[in-house]
């Protein structure tokens, strides 16, 4: 469904997938790639992230179909990828996201740096909660924040210094943490009546 406009689900959701891209916590990566020579075109990785999730957005349920996984048990999946991304956004771990950093704007800064797994699994465990239309605004107004990092990225960096950008990605790994838990509970139950049937049929 791609109808029903609701401000609270495009809010919730551009949290989400914000805390998620972790745009801001990736400016040391992308100071980092063009002081070693990589030219990173902000117009080209917008446009190729905006088609990765869309495509996602769009055909996704199709393909956990396919596998015969429904929305809400992947939204469960969902939560834990979005609880370890939190830890470690809150314990200054890394797990997903390598430091050492080849290629230019597709690879990595596209793919999978916007529109990687975190953010893939993310807008699909979305689907069980929002509509599409408000993810989907969500998503635009994220690619638009991307692109905005991508032109300002020194100039950002030098507005929040080092420990600002720090406490920026540990206030939305805190916010993330507590979503994914959200994300968990809201979607069990539901998980939990299609295994179990006979005993969740009153």
């Amino acid at each position: 469904m791609w109808y029903s406009l609701s401000l609270v689900e495009i809010v919730s959701t551009f949290m989400v997938l914000f805390a998620v891209i972790d745009i801001i916590g990736a400016i040391p990566i992308i100071l980092d790639m063009k002081a070693k020579g990589h030219v990173i075109e902000a117009e080209k990785v917008s446009i190729i992230s905006l088609g990765i999730l869309f495509a996602f957005l769009i055909l996704g349920e199709k393909l956990l179909n396919i596998f015969g996984v429904d929305i809400a048990s992947f939204a469960i999946a969902g939560s834990f990828v979005l609880f370890v991304l939190a830890m470690e956004m809150v314990l200054g771990i890394e797990i997903f996201k390598s430091q050492n950093v080849q290629g230019a704007s597709i690879v990595p800064i596209a793919f999978p740096l916007v529109a990687g797994a975190g953010s893939i699994t993310t807008l699909l465990s979305l689907k069980a909660e929002y509509q599409d239309i408000n993810i989907a605004i969500a998503v635009l107004i994220n690619i638009g924040i991307v692109y905005l990092v991508l032109k300002l990225t020194q100039r950002i960096e030098r507005l929040f210094g080092p420990t600002g950008v720090m406490l920026l990605r540990k206030t939305f790994g805190i916010i993330l943490l507590a979503i994914s838990i959200r994300l968990f509970m809201s979607n069990i139950a539901t998980s939990l009546a299609i295994l179990f049937p006979n005993i969740f049929a009153h």
